[in-house]
């Protein structure tokens, strides 16, 4: 009679891809010192690319109380942050910064993907 062992295998996690776009630590302090502001509190920040501006498309940012069901959720430093598939595409390796300067604060994006921009900065195209 002859027995046999088995260890049991610890099943692989999924692979975890990074996230397409981040946000600097500034960002981030920014953006959870306004939602701590909010009543209720939001989820997380939704960050995404809409069409329209005068070179195509521009960026989102605005709270949001759940994901949607297309939706990627990324953890920042505690930080939920929402991007949709079809933004993804434009956001890949994207950073956005918040930037206080004497003419003015605000978030700043860093696209790689950006092949041209209006004059204002407001839009931009692919």
């Amino acid at each position: 009679m002859s027995t046999t062992t088995t260890t049991p295998t610890t099943p692989t996690p999924p692979e975890v891809k990074a996230a397409p776009i981040s946000l600097t630590p500034n960002a981030i302090a920014k953006v959870k010192g306004i939602m701590a502001q909010q009543n209720p509190a939001p989820a997380g920040l939704r960050v995404g690319v809409v069409g329209g501006g005068c070179s195509g498309f521009s960026y989102s940012l605005q709270f949001d109380t759940s994901a949607g069901m297309m939706d990627k959720v990324f953890d920042m430093d505690g930080l939920k942050v929402f991007v949709d598939a079809t933004s993804i595409m434009y956001l890949n390796g994207c950073r956005v910064d918040y930037v206080e300067t004497l003419e003015g604060a605000g978030f700043k994006f860093e696209n790689p993907n950006v092949k041209s921009t209006c004059g204002c900065g407001s839009s931009f195209n692919v």
